[in-house]
């Protein structure tokens, strides 16, 4: 726990250091701005190609070709996925949370884009569409679709609960998820497994201690959060065993409810659309 006090006294000029005006670190304008419009152009007279019911505690693995897009929809009643992407061709290639966060923000929503792993930083995928992007930030700086928590796991389970086991977690669901789409061994699979965005969970940090705090999420049935693939992808979702998030993680009484994910094909892709390459470093690091 923190302290409830400081063990050392506030300089003279305290207040004007805390005064001094923040800087973005990484400023968005130069960031290449994905074309909304063409993207809904090409929904129009699209085909539903696939879908996965995501079963509640559990996770399910799906395939999303480049050019076309995916929605993960609320079906039954209020319920977050934890949401893992890779390339469908290289599992080291994958979504890079810590980076997309620098680059949009603690919540994402429509136009933000979820940006690949080193060395490959590219984008990945973009969201089209947010039912929930009313919601904005409320009263307590709580927002939807964040991408500051990681996930629940059994290893913080079992620390927190001084050696309990709990295998229905989003982490394990993932890995067995991947273990089973790709015929992996469960410790192969989990190697794989990264921080997620996670989808409808309403989170933030609290003004006083800076901890993260989950809330209720607002989504209903209904809702989506729709993605265009910029590359060809693996996605793995898991059906948070924490429900709704209102109350706690790794739960077993918490009521929780399937997801839904669903593929479409456009006729065409979005006009002047091209799978964006990786990234032009040149991995010379200085020598």
């Amino acid at each position: 726990m923190k302290p409830a006090y400081p063990d050392h006294s506030a300089p003279a000029d305290a207040d004007t250091r805390r005064a001094i005006a923040p800087v973005i670190c990484y400023p968005p304008e130069t960031l290449p701005i994905p074309d909304l419009a063409a993207c809904r152009d090409a929904r129009d007279g699209w085909t539903r190609v696939a879908e996965v019911l995501v079963p509640a505690r559990d996770a399910r693995c799906f395939e999303v070709p480049a050019g076309h897009f995916f929605r993960i929809r609320s079906v039954e009643g209020p319920q977050v996925g934890d949401l893992n992407l890779w390339n469908a061709v290289n599992l080291a290639e994958r979504f890079y949370s810590g980076k997309t966060r620098a680059l949009h923000g603690t919540h994402l929503s429509t136009g933000d884009r979820m940006w690949t792993s080193h060395p490959y930083l590219r984008p990945m995928a973009t969201i089209t569409d947010d039912t929930l992007d009313w919601y904005g930030f409320d009263a307590f700086g709580g927002s939807v679709h964040d991408v500051i928590g990681t996930r629940c796991d059994p290893y913080t389970h079992n620390l927190l609960s001084h050696g309990g086991q709990y295998h229905h977690c989003c982490h394990s669901n993932l890995t067995r998820a991947l273990a089973d789409a790709r015929g992996l061994s469960l410790a192969e699979a989990e190697s794989h497994v990264h921080d997620v965005l996670n989808v409808f969970m309403c989170t933030g940090f609290t003004r006083d201690t800076g901890q993260y705090f989950m809330k209720a999420s607002p989504v209903r049935p209904g809702d989506y959060l729709e993605f265009f693939a910029e590359i060809d992808l693996l996605g793995g979702l898991s059906a948070c065993p924490g429900g709704d998030c209102s109350a706690e993680h790794s739960s077993d009484t918490a009521t929780c409810h399937p997801l839904l994910v669903e593929v479409f094909r456009p006729k065409a892709p979005p006009a002047g659309w091209v799978s964006p390459p990786v990234n032009g470093y040149d991995r010379s690091h200085g020598r």
